[in-house]
C-alpha cells in the first residue's frame, strides 16, 4: 500500500503556519454557487472550457527518478458540497501532520490515474468506489519532489461510510466547496532556501475552534481546479 501524497516539499523542516502572508489576496471573482451542484459540475468535465493551469510544476528541491501519482478531489454532495481532505499522522517520516487529499504512487496494475486515486482512497479511507462519481481530471501538477500527479475530480455521496488507517490518516474532514473556490481565501507563501525563493498557495480554514491548514501541493491543485471551474 502506498503512502498519501502531502503538500510541498519536505526539506528543510518548517511549520508554514509560522510563515507570513505575502499580499492580502487578489481581486478576482469567486466561482458562483450555481456552478457548484452536482449537475454543473458534471456539465463542466463533460464540455471543458479552454483553460490553462495556474501551476503546473514547483521548483525541483531533490533528484530523484520521476514517479507518476494520483490524488482524488472528492466533493461530497451535501446542501453545500464539500471537499473530503485527510490530515496525515504525526508519526509519518516525512509531512506528518500536513493536508493532504487520499492519494498516492500509480501501481503497475492500475489502468488510469483515476484507478489509482480511487484504489488509494480505499485504502487510506475506506472510500468504497460504488459510492463515488468519477468526474473526469486535472492536468498534471508536477512536485518539487519529482512526483507527477493527476487530480481526478469525484462526486461522493454524502452517506459513504469512511474508515481512515491508522497508521496513515489521523483525521478525516471537509471544507465547503465554496470556501476553496473563492480566492479571497487563496493566500500566498514564501521562503528561502538555498538561495532560492519559494512560493506556494495556503488556504487556512478555520473549522470551529481548529485551523485546518491547507498548503503547497494540495492547495495548488486546488487553485487550478479555482481556474478551470472559472475559466
Amino acid at each position: 500500500m502506498n503512502k498519501p501524497l502531502a503538500p510541498a516539499f519536505a526539506l528543510p523542516r518548517f511549520d508554514p503556519r509560522e510563515l507570513p502572508f505575502v499580499g492580502q489576496g487578489e481581486a478576482l471573482p469567486a466561482v458562483a454557487e450555481a456552478a457548484q451542484t452536482a449537475s454543473a459540475l458534471r456539465r463542466r468535465f463533460a464540455a471543458p472550457p479552454a483553460w490553462t493551469p495556474e501551476i503546473q510544476r514547483e521548483k525541483k528541491f531533490i533528484e530523484r527518478r520521476i514517479a507518476r501519482a494520483a490524488v482524488l478531489v472528492p466533493i461530497v454532495l451535501r446542501e453545500q458540497p464539500t471537499v473530503l481532505l485527510t490530515e496525515r499522522t504525526q508519526q509519518l517520516s516525512t509531512h506528518s501532520g500536513q493536508v493532504a487529499f487520499p492519494g498516492g504512487r500509480t501501481d503497475p496494475d492500475d489502468a488510469d490515474a483515476a484507478a489509482t486515486a480511487l484504489r488509494e482512497a480505499r485504502e487510506e479511507v475506506g472510500l468504497d468506489g460504488a459510492a463515488v462519481e468519477v468526474l473526469g481530471s486535472l492536468p498534471a501538477y508536477v512536485t518539487g519532489s519529482s512526483f507527477i500527479v493527476t487530480p481526478v475530480v469525484a462526486l461522493v455521496q454524502p452517506g459513504a461510510r469512511l474508515h481512515p488507517n491508522p497508521a496513515e490518516v489521523a483525521d478525516i474532514f471537509e471544507v465547503p466547496l465554496r470556501f476553496l473556490l473563492d480566492p479571497a481565501h487563496h493566500r500566498r507563501q514564501a521562503f528561502e532556501w538555498q538561495g532560492q525563493r519559494r512560493e506556494w498557495f495556503a488556504m487556512p480554514y478555520q473549522d470551529g475552534a481548529r485551523t485546518r491548514f491547507i498548503w503547497g501541493a494540495t492547495a495548488g491543485m486546488l487553485r487550478n481546479f479555482y481556474r478551470f471551474m472559472i475559466a
